[in-house]
């Protein structure tokens, strides 16, 4: 005896929708779902599976709404973020995972629609979240003890970091940032140096940092050379837009504030230099820009690698040893996770203005080296 199951209405729409790429099949698929509400609650929960299947393939909630906001657009942005924050019903996977999940509360109210469109929406997302690769998985930090106190001290550097954005008096400027590069060497020492004495079981671990378009090659340049300055390793995946960081967690922290706080005033910079530009009758405004962040990049880079040089050859004492054994841990646990990397050249920097401009105000950045090592 045998018998025959009748396709659902989600199964017949994802069958039309998801493995092509025209808008005839999509339109047939939202065609479906939205002559049929009692299909609402099977959909949904294929979403969710979606989701899931997304975090076994090493994805993690930052990285899934970046790429959909890269390739989609808003709806699909607060769709996701509706789905992961459903889905997401796990015990806490750690700070990093919990900090993404609280970001995504203000994205996760979709506006309403007419019940077409918001078929079209789920099925371009479903599509797009079904032909994710499989990435590096990132090890989920387990909660610390001294968590508190961690987010009371990175939430003064951010605030002296956003006064230091913000503030249009260059000494003022200095003294901000020179007091947040003060706390944040000082809490990775302390840090080290703790974990050092008391033999505690600390390894490094990753994060993934945003790095999108446009002039991505200069952005990734710079964050790598701020990594290098923190003692971390940064290595950039162009395709999906992002770099993965490497070091022991305060480092990492650090790295993210650091290239946050130079981004914006490299930005702030280059529109300013840009108008100057204008005003003398410069149109070529990609060119310009693309070669005052590539020379921003590297004038910080080299700036910061001159810091961090002064603070090995200043360390005495235990801390020595201790820097290099984590610098050690670091790179095995970068070519444990990426055992095949290239090196990716700066192309298209051919403006000698927009170079001029970005090395001069990559002097003028408030980057300061970290005080001795005690």
């Amino acid at each position: 005896m045998s018998s025959s199951t009748t396709p659902s209405t989600v199964e017949r729409a994802f069958a039309a929708a998801l493995y092509a790429d025209t808008d005839a099949a999509l339109d047939t698929g939202a065609s479906l779902l939205a002559a049929d509400p009692t299909s609402d609650t099977e959909l949904a929960r294929r979403g969710g599976e979606f989701v899931a299947a997304a975090w076994r393939r090493g994805w993690q909630p930052a990285d899934l709404v970046r790429i959909v906001r890269r390739d989609l657009d808003d709806l699909h942005v607060r769709l996701v973020s509706a789905l992961i924050l459903r889905e997401d019903r796990t015990p806490p996977r750690g700070p990093r995972w919990a900090a993404q999940l609280d970001g995504l509360a203000a994205d996760a109210e979709p506006p309403r629609t007419d019940r077409f469109t918001h078929a079209t929406t789920v099925l371009e997302l479903y599509r797009l979240l079904l032909r994710l690769p499989a990435i590096e998985p990132l090890d989920l930090d387990p909660p610390r003890q001294d968590a508190p106190q961690d987010s009371r001290m990175l939430t003064r550097i951010r605030a002296l970091l956003a006064k230091a954005e913000a503030t249009g008096f260059p000494e003022e400027a200095e003294a901000l940032s020179a007091k947040a590069q003060e706390l944040m060497a000082r809490h990775s020492i302390d840090e080290a140096l703790l974990a050092a004495r008391t033999h505690a079981k600390d390894a490094p671990g990753a994060c993934r940092i945003g790095v999108e378009p446009p002039y991505e090659t200069a952005k990734a340049v710079l964050l790598d050379a701020v990594a290098g300055a923190n003692r971390c390793r940064a290595v950039w995946n162009e395709s999906l837009a992002f770099s993965t960081v490497v070091g022991f967690e305060p480092d990492l922290e650090a790295v993210e504030l650091l290239y946050t706080s130079l981004l914006v005033q490299a930005t702030a910079a280059m529109t300013k230099a840009e108008a100057a530009q204008r005003a003398g009758g410069r149109k070529r405004t990609k060119t310009f820009r693309q070669s005052f962040l590539a020379a921003y990049a590297h004038r910080i880079g080299d700036r910061l690698a001159t810091a961090a040089e002064g603070q090995v050859a200043s360390a005495e004492g235990e801390l020595l040893p201790v820097l290099a054994a984590r610098d050690v841990a670091v790179t095995h646990h970068m070519d444990q996770m990426f055992p095949d990397t290239v090196t990716t050249r700066l192309r298209g920097v051919d403006d000698a203005a927009g170079w001029q401009e970005g090395s001069a105000a990559a002097d003028r950045a408030q980057v300061r080296a970290r005080p001795p090592l005690r």
